[in-house]
Protein backbone atom coordinates (compact mmCIF):
# COMPACT_ATOMS: atom_id res chain seq x y z
CA UNK A 1 0.00 0.00 0.00
CA UNK A 2 2.86 2.81 1.03
CA UNK A 3 5.05 1.56 -1.60
CA UNK A 4 2.27 2.17 -4.33
CA UNK A 5 1.85 5.56 -3.11
CA UNK A 6 5.48 5.70 -3.65
CA UNK A 7 5.25 4.68 -7.21
CA UNK A 8 2.77 7.02 -7.78
CA UNK A 9 4.24 10.06 -5.99
CA UNK A 10 7.17 9.13 -8.36
CA UNK A 11 9.91 8.16 -5.43
CA UNK A 12 9.89 4.89 -6.06
CA UNK A 13 13.43 4.30 -5.39
CA UNK A 14 12.93 5.68 -1.79
CA UNK A 15 14.48 3.39 0.54
CA UNK A 16 11.57 1.92 2.95
CA UNK A 17 12.78 0.68 6.56
CA UNK A 18 10.14 -1.48 7.72
CA UNK A 19 9.51 -2.14 11.30
CA UNK A 20 12.42 0.23 12.50
CA UNK A 21 13.79 -0.50 15.63
CA UNK A 22 14.22 2.82 18.03
CA UNK A 23 17.64 2.31 19.59
CA UNK A 24 17.72 1.36 23.51
CA UNK A 25 14.09 0.54 23.14
CA UNK A 26 11.95 -3.02 22.06
CA UNK A 27 9.89 -0.11 20.36
CA UNK A 28 9.63 -0.31 16.51
CA UNK A 29 8.47 2.45 13.88
CA UNK A 30 6.08 0.63 11.37
CA UNK A 31 8.19 2.28 8.23
CA UNK A 32 10.87 5.48 8.29
CA UNK A 33 11.22 6.54 4.51
CA UNK A 34 15.20 7.18 3.64
CA UNK A 35 16.02 9.07 0.98
CA UNK A 36 17.29 12.94 0.10
CA UNK A 37 15.73 16.31 0.57
CA UNK A 38 14.52 17.67 -2.97
CA UNK A 39 16.23 20.94 -2.63
CA UNK A 40 19.51 20.66 -0.09
CA UNK A 41 20.22 16.90 -1.11
CA UNK A 42 20.97 16.00 2.57
CA UNK A 43 19.74 12.90 3.76
CA UNK A 44 15.98 13.44 4.75
CA UNK A 45 13.85 10.93 6.64
CA UNK A 46 10.05 10.76 6.99
CA UNK A 47 8.51 8.39 10.29
CA UNK A 48 5.06 7.11 8.96
CA UNK A 49 3.25 5.68 11.45
CA UNK A 50 0.54 3.19 9.50
CA UNK A 51 -3.04 2.59 11.12
CA UNK A 52 -5.87 0.38 9.39
CA UNK A 53 -8.30 1.93 11.58
CA UNK A 54 -11.72 3.11 9.66
CA UNK A 55 -13.04 4.96 12.16
CA UNK A 56 -12.03 6.58 15.38
CA UNK A 57 -12.99 9.85 17.85
CA UNK A 58 -11.53 11.46 20.65
CA UNK A 59 -12.06 10.77 24.13
CA UNK A 60 -14.12 12.99 24.94
CA UNK A 61 -12.39 13.45 28.70
CA UNK A 62 -8.55 14.09 27.39
CA UNK A 63 -8.52 14.99 23.21
CA UNK A 64 -4.87 13.58 23.54
CA UNK A 65 -6.36 10.00 23.65
CA UNK A 66 -8.68 8.17 20.89
CA UNK A 67 -11.67 5.65 21.30
CA UNK A 68 -11.25 2.98 18.40
CA UNK A 69 -14.77 0.89 17.69
CA UNK A 70 -13.94 -2.64 18.43
CA UNK A 71 -10.19 -2.33 19.37
CA UNK A 72 -9.59 -3.78 23.44
CA UNK A 73 -7.19 -2.07 25.74
CA UNK A 74 -9.09 1.13 26.19
CA UNK A 75 -8.11 4.81 25.18
CA UNK A 76 -5.03 4.95 22.94
CA UNK A 77 -2.36 7.88 22.19
CA UNK A 78 -3.94 9.99 19.62
CA UNK A 79 -1.70 9.16 16.62
CA UNK A 80 -0.02 12.24 15.38
CA UNK A 81 1.29 11.90 19.04
CA UNK A 82 2.46 8.95 18.86
CA UNK A 83 4.63 9.36 15.79
CA UNK A 84 5.78 12.86 16.90
CA UNK A 85 7.25 10.72 19.85
CA UNK A 86 9.06 8.42 17.57
CA UNK A 87 11.15 11.42 15.69
CA UNK A 88 11.80 13.34 18.76
CA UNK A 89 13.48 9.95 19.73
CA UNK A 90 14.94 9.04 16.93
CA UNK A 91 16.19 13.15 16.97
CA UNK A 92 17.74 12.35 20.87
CA UNK A 93 19.13 8.83 19.93
CA UNK A 94 20.35 7.94 16.87
CA UNK A 95 23.97 9.98 16.12
CA UNK A 96 23.77 10.16 12.43
CA UNK A 97 20.54 12.46 12.49
CA UNK A 98 22.52 15.53 13.03
CA UNK A 99 19.67 18.23 12.45
CA UNK A 100 16.64 17.16 13.67
CA UNK A 101 14.68 20.00 12.60
CA UNK A 102 15.83 19.46 8.97
CA UNK A 103 16.13 15.91 8.21
CA UNK A 104 13.06 14.56 10.44
CA UNK A 105 9.16 14.61 9.70
CA UNK A 106 6.38 12.50 10.70
CA UNK A 107 3.34 11.66 9.44
CA UNK A 108 0.10 9.28 10.36
CA UNK A 109 -1.72 7.74 7.71
CA UNK A 110 -4.86 6.07 8.57
CA UNK A 111 -5.16 4.83 5.12
CA UNK A 112 -8.76 3.22 5.34
CA UNK A 113 -10.09 6.12 6.80
CA UNK A 114 -12.05 8.94 5.48
CA UNK A 115 -12.85 12.28 7.07
CA UNK A 116 -16.00 11.87 8.80
CA UNK A 117 -14.89 8.56 10.11
CA UNK A 118 -12.43 10.39 12.18
CA UNK A 119 -13.03 13.68 11.78
CA UNK A 120 -12.32 14.49 15.94
CA UNK A 121 -8.88 13.25 15.59
CA UNK A 122 -8.06 16.79 13.60
CA UNK A 123 -9.01 18.86 16.21
CA UNK A 124 -5.27 17.91 17.74
CA UNK A 125 -2.73 20.64 16.10
CA UNK A 126 -0.28 18.64 13.85
CA UNK A 127 3.05 20.39 13.07
CA UNK A 128 6.13 18.63 10.97
CA UNK A 129 6.27 16.24 13.04
CA UNK A 130 3.10 15.38 13.34
CA UNK A 131 0.49 15.47 10.28
CA UNK A 132 -2.10 13.57 9.93
CA UNK A 133 -3.79 11.99 6.60
CA UNK A 134 -6.93 9.84 5.29
CA UNK A 135 -7.15 7.86 2.48
CA UNK A 136 -9.72 10.96 1.44
CA UNK A 137 -6.18 13.35 1.56
CA UNK A 138 -4.15 10.92 -0.35
CA UNK A 139 -3.22 13.78 -2.38
CA UNK A 140 -1.75 15.45 -0.29
CA UNK A 141 -0.12 12.70 1.42
CA UNK A 142 1.80 11.97 -1.32
CA UNK A 143 2.64 15.83 -2.03
CA UNK A 144 3.70 16.10 1.69
CA UNK A 145 6.28 13.26 0.83
CA UNK A 146 7.70 15.27 -2.48
CA UNK A 147 7.97 17.87 -0.37
CA UNK A 148 10.48 16.01 2.10
CA UNK A 149 12.30 13.31 -0.17
CA UNK A 150 13.56 13.32 -4.02
CA UNK A 151 13.36 10.95 -6.75
CA UNK A 152 16.50 9.53 -6.09
CA UNK A 153 17.94 6.38 -4.53
CA UNK A 154 17.56 6.31 -0.87
CA UNK A 155 20.01 3.07 -0.37
CA UNK A 156 22.63 5.39 0.94
CA UNK A 157 20.56 7.52 3.65
CA UNK A 158 19.00 4.39 4.82
CA UNK A 159 22.79 3.23 5.20
CA UNK A 160 23.69 6.42 7.14
CA UNK A 161 20.50 5.99 9.38
CA UNK A 162 21.35 2.27 10.21
CA UNK A 163 25.05 2.80 11.21
CA UNK A 164 24.53 6.02 13.26
CA UNK A 165 25.60 5.06 16.90
CA UNK A 166 23.39 5.28 19.58
CA UNK A 167 24.00 8.42 21.17
CA UNK A 168 24.53 7.49 25.35
CA UNK A 169 21.48 7.31 26.69
CA UNK A 170 20.21 10.86 29.01
CA UNK A 171 20.93 8.81 32.38
CA UNK A 172 18.37 9.34 34.59
CA UNK A 173 20.05 10.64 37.47
CA UNK A 174 22.58 12.95 35.59
CA UNK A 175 19.41 15.05 34.36
CA UNK A 176 17.30 14.97 37.29
CA UNK A 177 17.90 18.03 38.22
CA UNK A 178 16.90 20.20 34.78
CA UNK A 179 13.93 16.90 34.34
CA UNK A 180 12.34 18.50 37.65
CA UNK A 181 13.34 22.45 37.28
CA UNK A 182 13.48 23.30 33.36
CA UNK A 183 11.51 20.28 31.98
CA UNK A 184 13.84 19.25 29.66
CA UNK A 185 11.70 16.71 28.78
CA UNK A 186 12.43 12.42 28.27
CA UNK A 187 10.65 11.58 25.26
CA UNK A 188 7.79 9.24 26.13
CA UNK A 189 6.51 6.14 24.05
CA UNK A 190 3.69 4.85 23.32
CA UNK A 191 2.60 3.15 26.95
CA UNK A 192 4.91 6.03 28.54
CA UNK A 193 2.55 8.88 26.83
CA UNK A 194 -0.32 6.76 27.99
CA UNK A 195 0.31 6.14 31.31
CA UNK A 196 1.70 10.48 31.76
CA UNK A 197 -1.70 11.33 30.24
CA UNK A 198 -3.26 9.23 32.51
CA UNK A 199 -2.09 10.56 35.20
CA UNK A 200 -2.33 14.09 34.07
CA UNK A 201 -6.12 14.31 33.42
CA UNK A 202 -6.77 12.13 36.96
CA UNK A 203 -4.89 15.32 38.43
CA UNK A 204 -7.21 17.76 36.23
CA UNK A 205 -10.79 15.60 37.55
CA UNK A 206 -9.31 15.50 40.99
CA UNK A 207 -8.84 19.32 40.51
CA UNK A 208 -12.03 19.97 38.39
CA UNK A 209 -14.65 17.16 40.30
CA UNK A 210 -13.03 16.96 43.60
CA UNK A 211 -12.78 13.43 42.55
CA UNK A 212 -10.23 11.29 44.28
CA UNK A 213 -7.73 8.12 41.89
CA UNK A 214 -5.33 5.97 42.01
CA UNK A 215 -2.93 5.17 39.29
CA UNK A 216 -1.02 2.02 39.07
CA UNK A 217 1.78 2.07 36.67
CA UNK A 218 3.47 -1.69 36.11
CA UNK A 219 6.94 -2.70 33.99
CA UNK A 220 10.08 -4.16 33.58
CA UNK A 221 13.43 -3.23 34.04
CA UNK A 222 13.90 -0.30 32.19
CA UNK A 223 10.30 0.50 30.82
CA UNK A 224 10.68 3.82 31.79
CA UNK A 225 8.94 4.23 34.83
CA UNK A 226 11.59 6.64 36.59
CA UNK A 227 11.69 8.36 33.38
CA UNK A 228 7.68 8.78 33.85
CA UNK A 229 8.26 9.48 37.61
CA UNK A 230 10.24 12.74 36.75
CA UNK A 231 8.32 13.80 33.79
CA UNK A 232 5.24 14.09 35.51
CA UNK A 233 7.20 15.55 38.52
CA UNK A 234 8.37 18.17 36.42
CA UNK A 235 5.37 18.70 34.66
CA UNK A 236 3.49 18.89 37.45
CA UNK A 237 5.73 20.98 39.43
CA UNK A 238 5.91 23.58 36.69
CA UNK A 239 2.31 23.98 36.98
CA UNK A 240 2.49 24.90 40.40
CA UNK A 241 0.42 21.35 41.28
CA UNK A 242 1.28 20.29 45.02
CA UNK A 243 3.71 17.24 44.23
CA UNK A 244 5.93 15.05 45.91
CA UNK A 245 8.46 12.16 44.71
CA UNK A 246 8.65 9.15 47.17
CA UNK A 247 10.52 5.62 47.21
CA UNK A 248 11.54 2.69 49.92
CA UNK A 249 15.27 2.70 48.61
CA UNK A 250 17.67 4.86 50.47
CA UNK A 251 20.30 4.79 47.65
CA UNK A 252 17.88 5.85 45.56
CA UNK A 253 16.25 8.77 47.08
CA UNK A 254 19.74 9.65 48.07
CA UNK A 255 21.03 9.94 44.87
CA UNK A 256 18.16 11.95 43.46
CA UNK A 257 18.47 14.46 46.15
CA UNK A 258 21.72 14.89 45.59
CA UNK A 259 21.67 15.47 41.76
CA UNK A 260 18.21 16.58 41.16
CA UNK A 261 18.78 19.23 44.22
CA UNK A 262 22.95 20.18 43.50
CA UNK A 263 21.68 23.92 43.11
CA UNK A 264 18.48 24.12 45.17
CA UNK A 265 18.03 22.56 48.72
CA UNK A 266 14.23 23.01 47.88
CA UNK A 267 14.33 20.60 44.93
CA UNK A 268 15.69 18.24 47.31
CA UNK A 269 12.67 18.46 49.71
CA UNK A 270 10.61 17.00 47.22
CA UNK A 271 11.99 13.86 47.50
CA UNK A 272 11.13 11.81 50.53
CA UNK A 273 11.06 7.92 51.48
CA UNK A 274 7.48 5.78 51.86
CA UNK A 275 7.45 6.01 55.75
CA UNK A 276 7.47 10.36 55.59
CA UNK A 277 3.74 10.17 55.41
CA UNK A 278 2.56 8.52 58.36
CA UNK A 279 1.46 12.01 59.79
CA UNK A 280 -0.01 13.06 56.77
CA UNK A 281 -3.10 14.54 56.56
CA UNK A 282 -5.63 13.35 54.24
CA UNK A 283 -5.42 14.42 50.42
CA UNK A 284 -2.47 16.52 51.92
CA UNK A 285 -0.64 16.82 48.47
CA UNK A 286 -2.26 16.77 45.10
CA UNK A 287 -0.10 14.39 43.79
CA UNK A 288 2.59 11.75 45.59
CA UNK A 289 4.51 9.66 42.93
CA UNK A 290 5.55 6.51 44.36
CA UNK A 291 8.56 5.19 42.40
CA UNK A 292 9.84 1.69 42.93
CA UNK A 293 6.70 0.59 45.09
CA UNK A 294 7.33 -3.00 44.65
CA UNK A 295 9.34 -1.27 48.23
CA UNK A 296 6.41 -0.51 49.68
CA UNK A 297 6.54 -2.47 53.51
CA UNK A 298 3.78 -3.56 55.57
CA UNK A 299 3.99 -0.60 58.14
CA UNK A 300 5.94 2.44 58.18
CA UNK A 301 6.63 1.87 62.00
CA UNK A 302 10.15 1.16 63.03
CA UNK A 303 11.99 0.30 66.05
CA UNK A 304 12.89 3.89 66.28
CA UNK A 305 8.88 5.17 65.94
CA UNK A 306 7.50 6.67 68.85
CA UNK A 307 4.58 5.26 70.58
CA UNK A 308 2.07 7.11 69.04
CA UNK A 309 2.37 6.47 65.61
CA UNK A 310 2.73 2.31 66.11
CA UNK A 311 -0.84 2.08 65.14
CA UNK A 312 -0.42 -0.88 62.60
CA UNK A 313 -1.67 1.48 59.71
CA UNK A 314 -0.55 -0.10 56.57
CA UNK A 315 1.90 1.65 54.64
CA UNK A 316 0.25 2.01 51.34
CA UNK A 317 -2.96 3.31 53.10
CA UNK A 318 -0.54 6.27 54.38
CA UNK A 319 0.59 6.91 50.66
CA UNK A 320 -3.12 6.52 49.04
CA UNK A 321 -4.29 8.82 51.70
CA UNK A 322 -1.57 11.41 51.51
CA UNK A 323 -2.72 12.65 47.83
CA UNK A 324 -5.55 13.04 45.65
CA UNK A 325 -4.09 11.30 43.03
CA UNK A 326 -1.26 8.57 44.47
CA UNK A 327 0.49 7.20 41.71
CA UNK A 328 2.53 3.88 42.07
CA UNK A 329 5.57 2.62 40.03
CA UNK A 330 6.68 -0.88 40.26
CA UNK A 331 7.40 -3.73 39.25
CA UNK A 332 6.39 -6.99 41.10
CA UNK A 333 9.61 -9.10 40.59
CA UNK A 334 11.72 -7.04 42.02
CA UNK A 335 10.19 -7.46 45.82
CA UNK A 336 13.49 -8.89 47.35
CA UNK A 337 12.98 -8.30 51.51
CA UNK A 338 10.57 -9.57 53.95
CA UNK A 339 8.01 -7.10 55.03
CA UNK A 340 7.89 -5.54 51.15
CA UNK A 341 3.83 -5.68 49.89
CA UNK A 342 4.50 -3.75 46.54
CA UNK A 343 2.14 -5.46 44.10
CA UNK A 344 -0.60 -3.98 41.88
CA UNK A 345 -3.05 -6.42 43.80
CA UNK A 346 -2.60 -4.96 46.65
CA UNK A 347 -2.51 -1.49 46.02
CA UNK A 348 -6.07 -2.01 44.13
CA UNK A 349 -7.48 -3.84 46.83
CA UNK A 350 -6.42 -0.88 49.73
CA UNK A 351 -7.80 1.31 47.34
CA UNK A 352 -10.84 0.00 46.20
CA UNK A 353 -11.47 -0.58 50.06
CA UNK A 354 -10.80 3.25 50.80
CA UNK A 355 -13.40 3.81 47.77
CA UNK A 356 -11.18 5.27 45.20
CA UNK A 357 -10.97 4.58 41.87
CA UNK A 358 -8.23 2.96 40.52
CA UNK A 359 -6.50 3.21 37.00
CA UNK A 360 -3.56 0.70 35.67
CA UNK A 361 -1.13 0.91 32.78
CA UNK A 362 1.30 -1.99 31.94
CA UNK A 363 4.06 -0.95 30.16
CA UNK A 364 4.99 -3.42 27.16
CA UNK A 365 8.94 -1.34 26.17
CA UNK A 366 11.92 -2.86 27.34
CA UNK A 367 14.54 0.68 27.84
CA UNK A 368 17.08 -0.62 30.03
CA UNK A 369 19.02 -4.30 28.86
CA UNK A 370 19.84 -2.46 25.69
CA UNK A 371 16.24 -2.84 24.58
CA UNK A 372 16.63 -6.71 24.37
CA UNK A 373 13.20 -7.90 25.39
CA UNK A 374 14.76 -11.33 24.12
CA UNK A 375 17.21 -11.07 27.38
CA UNK A 376 14.57 -10.00 29.98
CA UNK A 377 12.73 -13.44 29.18
CA UNK A 378 15.49 -15.41 28.95
CA UNK A 379 15.94 -13.98 32.64
CA UNK A 380 12.87 -14.65 33.82
CA UNK A 381 12.62 -18.31 32.52
CA UNK A 382 16.04 -18.87 34.06
CA UNK A 383 14.85 -18.04 37.19
CA UNK A 384 11.84 -19.50 37.57
CA UNK A 385 9.77 -16.13 37.41
CA UNK A 386 8.28 -17.44 33.80
CA UNK A 387 7.09 -20.67 32.88
CA UNK A 388 8.92 -22.75 30.93
CA UNK A 389 11.89 -23.66 32.08
CA UNK A 390 16.00 -22.05 31.47
CA UNK A 391 16.51 -21.08 27.52
CA UNK A 392 19.27 -21.49 25.50
CA UNK A 393 21.07 -17.89 24.93
CA UNK A 394 20.27 -17.57 20.80
CA UNK A 395 22.08 -14.18 20.87
CA UNK A 396 20.70 -10.38 20.16
CA UNK A 397 22.52 -7.67 18.46
CA UNK A 398 21.56 -5.29 21.18
CA UNK A 399 22.89 -7.10 23.99
CA UNK A 400 26.00 -8.77 25.36
CA UNK A 401 25.67 -12.01 27.42
CA UNK A 402 28.21 -14.19 28.45
CA UNK A 403 29.90 -16.24 31.80
CA UNK A 404 33.66 -15.21 33.07
CA UNK A 405 35.71 -18.26 34.05
CA UNK A 406 36.00 -16.71 37.56
CA UNK A 407 35.56 -13.14 39.66
CA UNK A 408 39.19 -11.90 38.96
CA UNK A 409 38.70 -12.89 34.80
CA UNK A 410 34.93 -10.82 35.19
CA UNK A 411 36.57 -7.80 36.21
CA UNK A 412 39.48 -7.82 33.84
CA UNK A 413 37.09 -7.79 31.30
CA UNK A 414 34.92 -5.45 32.38
CA UNK A 415 37.62 -3.12 33.70
CA UNK A 416 38.60 -1.42 30.27
CA UNK A 417 34.90 -0.44 29.63
CA UNK A 418 35.69 2.24 32.41
CA UNK A 419 38.69 3.72 30.33
CA UNK A 420 36.22 4.07 27.53
CA UNK A 421 33.90 6.20 29.33
CA UNK A 422 31.24 3.78 30.16
CA UNK A 423 30.07 2.58 33.59
CA UNK A 424 30.32 -0.96 34.86
CA UNK A 425 29.97 -2.35 38.43
CA UNK A 426 30.30 -6.10 39.99
CA UNK A 427 27.36 -7.05 42.20
CA UNK A 428 26.28 -10.15 43.80
CA UNK A 429 23.77 -12.45 45.83
CA UNK A 430 24.18 -11.77 49.66
CA UNK A 431 26.36 -15.09 50.52
CA UNK A 432 29.38 -13.49 52.30
CA UNK A 433 29.43 -11.79 55.74
CA UNK A 434 29.81 -8.51 55.47
CA UNK A 435 32.33 -6.67 58.49
CA UNK A 436 31.26 -3.10 60.19
CA UNK A 437 32.47 -0.11 58.45
CA UNK A 438 34.58 2.35 60.32
CA UNK A 439 35.58 5.92 59.31
CA UNK A 440 39.05 6.24 59.44
CA UNK A 441 39.75 2.63 57.90
CA UNK A 442 39.51 0.74 54.73
CA UNK A 443 36.79 -1.49 53.84
CA UNK A 444 37.47 -5.53 54.58
CA UNK A 445 37.74 -7.46 51.48
CA UNK A 446 34.46 -9.73 52.53
CA UNK A 447 33.57 -11.33 49.52
CA UNK A 448 36.53 -13.94 48.75
CA UNK A 449 36.26 -16.13 46.17
CA UNK A 450 38.90 -18.61 46.00
CA UNK A 451 42.17 -15.99 45.97
CA UNK A 452 40.13 -13.15 44.45
CA UNK A 453 38.54 -11.01 47.34
CA UNK A 454 36.83 -7.86 47.32
CA UNK A 455 34.64 -5.52 49.69
CA UNK A 456 31.45 -5.21 49.45
CA UNK A 457 29.81 -1.69 48.67
CA UNK A 458 30.45 0.89 51.74
CA UNK A 459 27.70 1.46 54.18
CA UNK A 460 28.67 4.67 54.92
CA UNK A 461 26.88 7.93 54.31
CA UNK A 462 30.61 9.69 53.74
CA UNK A 463 33.12 9.13 51.62
CA UNK A 464 36.31 7.04 52.22
CA UNK A 465 39.35 7.44 50.22
CA UNK A 466 38.13 6.67 46.25
CA UNK A 467 35.02 4.93 47.95
CA UNK A 468 31.53 6.39 47.44
CA UNK A 469 28.91 6.23 49.91
CA UNK A 470 25.96 2.90 49.57
CA UNK A 471 23.54 5.46 48.73
CA UNK A 472 26.14 6.57 45.29
CA UNK A 473 27.77 3.07 44.72
CA UNK A 474 26.11 2.85 41.24
CA UNK A 475 26.96 6.44 40.18
CA UNK A 476 29.73 7.54 41.25
CA UNK A 477 33.50 7.25 40.04
CA UNK A 478 35.03 3.86 42.20
CA UNK A 479 31.85 2.17 42.96
CA UNK A 480 33.47 -0.65 40.61
CA UNK A 481 36.16 -1.92 43.12
CA UNK A 482 33.69 -2.67 45.31
CA UNK A 483 30.95 -5.27 45.01
CA UNK A 484 27.17 -4.06 44.96
CA UNK A 485 24.52 -6.01 46.89
CA UNK A 486 20.55 -5.81 45.43
CA UNK A 487 19.73 -2.87 48.18
CA UNK A 488 22.63 -0.64 46.65
CA UNK A 489 21.83 -1.98 42.88
CA UNK A 490 17.97 -1.28 42.98
CA UNK A 491 16.63 1.07 40.83
CA UNK A 492 20.05 1.90 39.09
CA UNK A 493 21.35 1.23 35.72
CA UNK A 494 24.87 1.07 34.21
CA UNK A 495 26.32 0.07 30.86
CA UNK A 496 28.10 -3.39 31.77
CA UNK A 497 27.46 -5.73 34.48
CA UNK A 498 29.28 -8.45 36.07
CA UNK A 499 26.82 -10.73 38.63
CA UNK A 500 28.35 -13.05 40.98
CA UNK A 501 25.85 -16.28 41.87
CA UNK A 502 26.46 -17.39 45.23
CA UNK A 503 25.65 -20.36 46.46
CA UNK A 504 22.41 -19.29 47.51
CA UNK A 505 21.07 -20.17 44.23
CA UNK A 506 21.91 -23.50 42.10
CA UNK A 507 21.73 -25.74 39.39
CA UNK A 508 20.49 -29.06 40.10
CA UNK A 509 18.23 -31.64 38.10
CA UNK A 510 17.75 -29.66 35.21
CA UNK A 511 16.58 -25.82 36.91
CA UNK A 512 17.50 -23.41 39.57
CA UNK A 513 16.80 -24.22 43.04
CA UNK A 514 17.14 -22.02 46.28
CA UNK A 515 19.50 -22.82 49.04
CA UNK A 516 18.40 -20.69 51.77
CA UNK A 517 21.07 -21.54 54.17
CA UNK A 518 23.78 -20.22 52.02
CA UNK A 519 21.93 -16.13 52.35
CA UNK A 520 23.61 -14.18 54.52
CA UNK A 521 21.03 -11.01 54.46
CA UNK A 522 19.84 -10.65 58.31
CA UNK A 523 16.77 -9.60 57.02
CA UNK A 524 16.11 -13.24 55.73
CA UNK A 525 16.33 -14.61 58.92
CA UNK A 526 13.58 -12.81 60.43
CA UNK A 527 10.30 -15.41 60.62
CA UNK A 528 10.46 -15.48 56.31
CA UNK A 529 8.80 -19.05 55.45
CA UNK A 530 10.98 -21.43 53.03
CA UNK A 531 8.58 -19.85 49.73
CA UNK A 532 8.96 -16.55 50.98
CA UNK A 533 12.46 -16.65 51.23
CA UNK A 534 12.75 -18.38 47.74
CA UNK A 535 10.68 -15.84 46.10
CA UNK A 536 12.44 -13.56 47.52
CA UNK A 537 16.50 -14.55 46.01
CA UNK A 538 14.90 -15.33 43.14
CA UNK A 539 13.69 -11.91 42.43
CA UNK A 540 17.07 -10.93 44.06
CA UNK A 541 18.84 -12.28 40.94
CA UNK A 542 15.95 -10.94 38.72
CA UNK A 543 17.36 -7.24 39.88
CA UNK A 544 20.86 -7.96 39.84
CA UNK A 545 20.86 -9.56 36.07
CA UNK A 546 18.90 -6.57 34.78
CA UNK A 547 21.09 -3.56 35.64
CA UNK A 548 23.39 -3.14 32.84
CA UNK A 549 22.18 -1.87 29.64
CA UNK A 550 24.39 -3.03 27.06
CA UNK A 551 25.62 -6.19 28.28
CA UNK A 552 26.27 -8.90 31.22
CA UNK A 553 28.55 -11.20 32.37
CA UNK A 554 27.90 -14.07 34.43
CA UNK A 555 29.62 -16.47 37.00
CA UNK A 556 28.56 -18.70 39.72
CA UNK A 557 30.73 -20.58 42.77
CA UNK A 558 29.05 -23.49 41.93
CA UNK A 559 30.90 -25.67 39.60
CA UNK A 560 27.61 -27.33 38.55
CA UNK A 561 25.71 -24.31 38.03
CA UNK A 562 28.89 -22.32 36.55
CA UNK A 563 28.64 -25.58 33.61
CA UNK A 564 25.36 -25.12 32.94
CA UNK A 565 25.15 -21.57 32.56
CA UNK A 566 28.53 -21.66 30.53
CA UNK A 567 26.68 -24.15 28.57
CA UNK A 568 23.33 -22.14 28.60
CA UNK A 569 25.03 -18.98 26.90
CA UNK A 570 27.06 -20.23 24.51
CA UNK A 571 24.99 -23.10 22.80
CA UNK A 572 22.85 -21.84 19.76
CA UNK A 573 20.43 -23.83 20.09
Amino acid sequence: MLASDLVDAGLGEVEMLMEYRLPLSGKRVDVVLAGHHPETNDHSYVVVELKQWSESESWEEDPKMVLVPHQPGGPKLHPVLQVRGYCDYIGDFVSSVTDPEKQLRGAAYLHNAYDPAVRDLFDLPQDGNGRLFTVQRRGEFLDFLRGRLAPLAGADSADHLLSGKTRPSKQLMQVAAVEVKERTQFTLLDEQRTAFQMVMHAVERAHEEDRKTAVIITGGPGSGKSVIALSLLGELSRKGVSTMHATGSKAFTETMRRVAGKRSTRVKELFKYFNSFMEASKNQFEVLICDESHRIRESSANRFTKATLRTGRPQVDELLSAARVPVFLLDEHQVVRPGEMGTAETIRQHATKMGLEVHQVDLAGQFRCGGSELYEEWVLRLLGLSPGGPLPWTGDDNFFLNTADSPAEMELLLRPTLEQGDTARLSAGYCWPWSKAENDRPLENDVRIGEWERPWNSPLKRWLPGVPPSSLWATEEGGFDQVGCVYTAQGFEYDWSGVILGPDLLFRDGHLVVDRTANRDPAMRKKTTDNEAEALIRNTYKVLLTRGMRGTLLYSTDPETQEFLTALVNRTG
